[in-house]
């Protein structure tokens, strides 16, 4: 697993940043792909991929524990669909 503080820190280490500085940079970007999705906007990053904002539909589904028929209220969903030279990077 790779935490934001490894992101960071190979920031950092690549391009002469203080650590600091490239964590802000790192939560500016998440924060700038969370203020879009907030607001339903779909963010695009060439070569990596795109997250969308789905929604999902009101449903019946059954307690597991119970066996007893629930309504599962309609929500939203971020998804991500990864960009095709991400697919080919990870499968060569």
């Amino acid at each position: 697993m790779t935490t934001t503080n490894e992101i960071a820190d190979k920031i950092a280490a690549d391009h002469g940043l203080t650590k600091a500085q490239s964590k802000t940079i790192v939560e500016a970007v998440f924060a700038a792909i969370t203020t879009a999705a907030t607001s339903g906007a779909e963010t695009s990053i060439p070569s990596f991929g795109k997250f969308k904002v789905k929604a999902t539909p009101e449903r019946d589904a059954r307690n597991p524990a119970t066996g007893a028929m629930i309504k599962v209220a309609a929500a939203k969903k971020l998804s991500f669909q990864s960009a095709t030279a991400l697919k080919d990077a990870m499968n060569t």
